[in-house]
């Protein structure tokens, strides 16, 4: 899989197929809580929480790091009426996987309580799933 498939997958909401590009030791950040997600499974129900909230999700530039070992994917999406932006830092190991996986968005309030909670209740029915 190549990051043109990944961000194809991303934007057509296939969060399974992007994970085939994700490393099994891969570091999740969000904006959302301080602490880091580990590992390719907890990254998944977060990818797949998100994509439940997000609408019309498109990657809109993307940037790639000399020698390809990392890319900024610049994302829209809206949450409800809400237009959010965005950046996806991804850092590729030597096999190309994903290993680190960082997230910011814009604005702030898009991380506020109206937004917060369909997002809360996206992730607590994806980890609900996963621990079954």
């Amino acid at each position: 899989m190549t990051p043109e498939d990944f961000q194809a997958a991303l934007e057509r909401g296939d969060v399974d197929a992007a994970g085939e590009m994700l490393a099994d030791n891969v570091t999740f950040r969000s904006p959302a809580v301080f602490e880091p997600y580990q590992g390719k499974a907890a990254t998944l129900v977060l990818l797949k929480a998100v994509s439940s909230v997000f609408q019309d999700f498109r990657y809109v530039r993307s940037f790639v790091e000399e020698h390809a070992m990392g890319l900024a994917l610049v994302f829209e999406a809206r949450i409800g009426t809400r237009t959010i932006e965005g950046v996806d830092f991804l850092r590729l190991n030597s096999l190309g996987l994903v290993d680190d996986f960082r997230v910011m968005v814009r604005p702030h309030s898009a991380l506020d309580k109206r937004t917060t909670p369909a997002m809360a209740a996206g992730l607590t029915n994806r980890l609900r799933s996963w621990e079954d």
